[in-house]
């Protein structure tokens, strides 16, 4: 348990003794919480605000990596579902559900899986996601463990929100909680902000954290008892996308590949998504903005694209890999932010615009740790419906029009 002396040696080291400057003010609680919150902060984080020190995020060799087609898939149908309904009925799969966010794009201040589709009727993105996993839990006569990655600004709404729904019919047992971890927020001089004068300015850490928050919530070791092998990890945004995919597992399995990404055709060279592909000759994603006109537009023999298959946060990961590779650092991404904080006499307030930086880890970081991963091509239409925005491209409107096209009634 940190002391105050303790506490007082770790902040001078990094320029943050301003964090105890209301401490004689604090109660005892208080005291002990903003002691607690010290402790558990990552202050190596502040380092990578030396960009020439962040040279973990300087780019390799890119090549363009081939996916397993639409046709691949469909001549190999009858395999590949066997296969994967295999490992399904053995127990040896389970799903990760990434929901810390909230839906403060689509102008709703509830965690983003809360929202409804619905016109006619009420149809949560929640509800959504859990009626494609049923489809294959039904089709296996056999349960899926869901893991749900929450954040401690939406845990509570979440856990209660699905118990009030019954988790859509989905067995409840087969569901476990776990809270994503926290990174902290600074200002633009590096300075760690504070939300009051007992509690430090921090958000989740990003979805690269998924795996590292599960196995500090203990749930690693359940996951071995079940002889789990594979972890399908998937986004809480794309209302089609099916988890636990059979086919999806069998086709990895039968790669031989050490993971699998679900990727998608590019519906134009310029399309804004990152593309799987191979960087210095291992699995990688490069970001639309990271890729120059002729990456873009360079073309393979029968003149389509050569960088192609874009990713859709849907990927298939060996737990024996992930085991080995825990504890390597990923990438910290800093990204700037506007961030509500207690100015330095004491207010709250709230900024205009970007005013400092948040630090995340990307799960998409996770597949360059690994020496293959296999490209999936699904059919776009059939399981790519993202809610990004509240209107326009990746919207709640287009959504809705892909959920009526897939005879989802709303």
């Amino acid at each position: 348990m940190l002391t105050y002396n303790d506490a007082e040696k770790i902040l001078a080291e990094y320029g943050q003794e301003h964090i105890l400057k209301y401490f004689g003010e604090l109660t005892k609680t208080e005291q002990r919480s903003l002691l607690d919150q010290i402790e558990n902060i990552d202050f190596s984080l502040l380092d990578n605000l030396d960009k020439e020190k962040n040279s973990n995020l300087k780019r390799g060799v890119f090549k363009p990596l081939d996916a397993v087609t639409t046709e691949d898939i469909a001549s190999n149908r009858e395999d590949y579902l066997k296969v994967g309904l295999d490992a399904i009925k053995n127990g040896k799969t389970a799903a990760v559900l990434l929901a810390g966010g909230q839906g403060t794009r689509l102008g709703f201040d509830k965690p983003k899986g809360m929202f409804n589709v619905g016109v006619n009727r009420e149809l949560y993105i929640f509800e959504c996601l859990i009626n494609n996993l049923k489809k294959v839990t039904d089709m296996a006569g056999t349960m899926v463990p869901l893991y749900i990655m929450t954040s401690e600004i939406n845990n509570r709404d979440t856990v209660d929100f699905l118990e009030e729904h019954n988790y859509f019919g989905y067995d409840k047992e087969f569901v476990r909680f776990f809270i994503q971890d926290m990174a902290p927020a600074v200002d633009f001089n590096g300075k760690i902000y504070m939300e009051s004068k007992s509690k430090i300015c921090s958000s989740p850490n990003g979805n690269g954290g998924w795996f590292s928050s599960l196995v500090r919530a203990g749930l690693l070791d359940e996951i071995k008892e079940k002889g789990v092998e594979w972890i399908n990890v998937f986004a809480v945004d794309n209302v089609l996308q099916q988890i636990a995919d059979p086919m999806f597992i069998g086709a990895v399995i039968r790669s031989g590949c050490e993971s699998g990404g679900k990727v998608v055709s590019k519906a134009a060279p310029e399309e804004k998504v990152g593309v799987l592909c191979l960087e210095d000759d291992k699995p990688s994603i490069v970001e639309y903005y990271e890729m120059t006109p002729d990456m873009l537009n360079l073309r393979k023999e029968n003149g389509q694209l050569a960088y192609k298959y874009g990713v859709i946060l849907n990927y298939l990961f060996s737990v024996e890999k992930l085991m080995n590779i825990y504890g390597n650092d990923l990438p910290v991404h800093i990204v700037e932010k506007k961030i509500p904080h207690m100015d330095e006499n004491g207010r709250f307030v709230t900024p205009e615009k970007p005013n400092g930086h948040k630090f995340e880890t990307l799960v998409l970081d996770m597949v360059h740790q690994h020496d293959s991963c296999l490209p999936y091509e699904m059919v776009r239409n059939k399981e790519f419906a993202p809610i990004k925005n509240a209107k326009g491209v990746d919207s709640v409107e287009s959504a809705r029009e892909l959920l009526k096209e897939n005879g989802i009634e709303l």
